[in-house]
């Protein structure tokens, strides 16, 4: 589930980047794909019955993290564990 959404997730921000929008590899920087609302927890999640190839992985997102690699995250509270 969490790497669905973070498909879903890198396809919203394909998807602004194409309308023209800006986004900063701050704004990524908080954004979590472990979202648990929609999840049952317990419940069976069976895929193999539909028979669906999906899509080849593009990791590629078009936005710069240099800014990111270059500051101290530890400054920031990104280098820190929760």
């Amino acid at each position: 589930m969490i790497f669905h959404n973070a498909l879903d997730i890198a396809e919203i921000v394909r998807q602004l980047l194409e309308e023209g929008w800006t986004i900063e590899p701050e704004d990524l920087a908080h954004i979590s794909p472990y979202l648990t609302e929609h999840i049952n927890r317990f419940g069976e999640y069976s895929t193999h019955e539909l028979g669906i190839q999906p899509d080849a992985y593009d990791p590629k997102l078009g936005v710069d993290f240099t800014p990111l690699r270059e500051q101290d995250l530890s400054a920031t509270g990104f280098g820190t564990a929760a």
